[in-house]
């Protein structure tokens, strides 16, 4: 009996131990096509080049002297809109195939489809360029919507409104794929503009922008304009929509001064909420619900998603202040639409919601407000009678997302280099020659804790864990394989008798 007991507690440790390690890895969500049941009760100046400045604050402006970079030539190379996801156009390879390419700031590799899909018009084919090599690796990604699998490879890349010259990148070429290629998109891959904490299969894969730089020599530093506020996700068009600046910023797609927040952890874009209202109303909530597992910023998700219990907090407000008080809880959750007679504004019934964000100086902070313009969403037309709205808000189990939803309203600066991320007043976001968005500070950060966002695993660190745990139960397997194979010998013969546990509890 004792030996069965402790062959019990090998098979139990073993058990679980495999248990443990096996697990997935998420990034947040990405781009909502959009199926909903219908609730019907619901000019500039001539091209410049300046040399680099700064503003002041370390930010590289307009242009370099050397010519790599002119802003200027990559203002509106962007089309699309928060529901179908913000792409530019790209040549692969030589000669050049031109694909559309999803930007996402929410993951790390330049991925794009390198086989026919019935969804896309166009792949990238590796046999026809003649400077593609393959590294012979296998990766996949997995995103909270959709995943696919391929091979990493490198080739040229040029970006006709980017930088000059072209670029020897990372390519994971997509050979399959499950719900990524999404019903009218018109883009065939993504570009991961996160750190390479997050590249797949390791962070040994040099993500797009880190090659950028290395190889071109410019600043350390994005920015991100999307401008697709307003646009019906029933358009079948796609304007020039926002503005991708390689190396700093660009003066003239923003108002008035950046406002800096730190970059809390290098992997996603991680900062720290701190407070969250709706109107004038405070949630009131401890700052760490904010951030449970993370708060990032990211252009690949198109709402603004919320922790369930910021979430619950956030609609119960929202129904407070609303003249509106009979909504279909589909509504809330995103599975119906709350439509009214054309002509009719529905804006006028919800608040501004904000949110403040710590500042450099960590003492302070500052607030970032949407209007309900960019969070009440127009999706469709309802037979020429009915505007129909959707919610750009939703719940997550992944943590705060500062996704196109918020980033609408704001130009975005993604300074690296000194590990901070910026926001500043949209040029674009005007409705009307009234703006959707709003900046105030600074603010005391006094009320708060000195760590929102202390206390969270973060992936790179599950992932040693993991790797620890499948170590520690190889050993465990190998000890349990030794007690199965080298059984017990009784007297000089050395023979197996009926008294071996191993051997007599097998046999029942």
């Amino acid at each position: 009996m004792e030996n069965l007991a402790s062959l019990s507690i090998w098979a139990f440790v073993f058990s679980l131990c495999f248990g443990a390690t096996e697990c997935h890895f998420s990034i947040p969500l990405k781009i909502f096509p959009g199926k909903f049941n219908v609730s019907a009760g619901a000019n500039r100046s001539s091209v410049r080049v300046l040399a680099l400045r700064s503003d002041g604050d370390g930010l590289s402006l307009a242009s370099d002297p050397s010519g790599t970079v002119n802003f200027l030539d990559m203002v509106n190379n962007l089309e699309g809109d928060s529901g179908r996801g913000y792409y530019i156009e790209m040549s692969i390879g030589t000669p050049g195939q031109k694909l559309n390419i999803l930007v996402d700031t929410g993951s790390s590799n330049f991925a794009v489809a390198a086989a026919p899909h019935p969804l896309i018009t166009r792949y990238f084919n590796t046999d026809l360029s003649s400077t593609y090599e393959s590294t012979g690796r296998s990766v996949a990604v997995r995103y909270t919507q959709g995943s696919w699998e391929g091979e990493l490879g490198t080739d040229l890349v040029t970006i006709p409104k980017g930088p000059n010259g072209s670029i020897a990148i990372n390519i994971a070429g997509i050979l399959s794929s499950d719900g990524f290629f999404l019903p009218e998109i018109k883009w065939q891959g993504i570009l991961g503009l996160a750190y390479p904490a997050l590249a797949r299969p390791d962070p040994s894969v040099d993500p797009f922008f880190n090659s950028v730089v290395k190889q071109l020599g410019i600043p350390d530093t994005f920015s991100l304009q999307m401008c697709g506020a307003g646009l019906s996700a029933s358009s079948t068009v796609d304007p020039p929509a926002g503005s991708f600046i390689m190396g700093g910023a660009e003066p003239t797609l923003y108002r008035g001064s950046i406002w800096y927040t730190p970059i809390v952890e290098a992997w996603y874009y991680q900062v720290e909420v701190l407070k969250l209202e709706v109107g004038d109303q405070n949630l009131n909530l401890d700052c760490r619900e904010y951030n449970v597992d993370k708060a990032i910023v990211d252009s690949g998700t198109t709402l603004l998603r919320l922790p369930i219990n910021v979430f619950n907090a956030v609609v119960e407000a929202i129904t407070r202040s609303s003249r509106i008080q009979d909504f279909s809880s589909g509504f809330w959750d995103g599975t119906k639409l709350a439509c009214w007679p054309k002509g009719e504004n529905p804006w006028d019934f919800f608040p501004k919601l904000s949110i403040y964000l710590r500042a450099t100086n960590t003492s302070q902070s500052f607030r970032i407000t949407i209007l309900p313009q960019l969070y009440i969403q127009p999706i469709a037309d309802l037979d020429g009678e009915l505007d129909c709205f959707r919610f750009g808000v939703s719940s997550s189990a992944n943590g705060l997302v500062i996704g196109a939803t918020v980033m609408e309203g704001f130009y975005v600066v993604f300074d690296r280099a000194q590990k901070r991320l910026g926001f500043a007043l949209s040029s674009c976001a005007v409705s009307d020659g009234e703006p959707l968005s709003e900046i105030g500070g600074p603010f005391s950060a006094a009320d708060v804790a000195a760590d929102c966002s202390g206390g969270v695993l973060k992936e790179p660190v599950l992932w040693v864990i993991s790797y620890a745990l499948v170590a520690v139960c190889a050993l465990i397997l190998i000890g349990l394989l030794l007690l199965l194979l080298l059984p017990c010998r009784r007297g000089d013969r050395g023979e197996i008798t009926d008294e071996s546990s191993l051997v007599r509890h097998r046999i029942k």
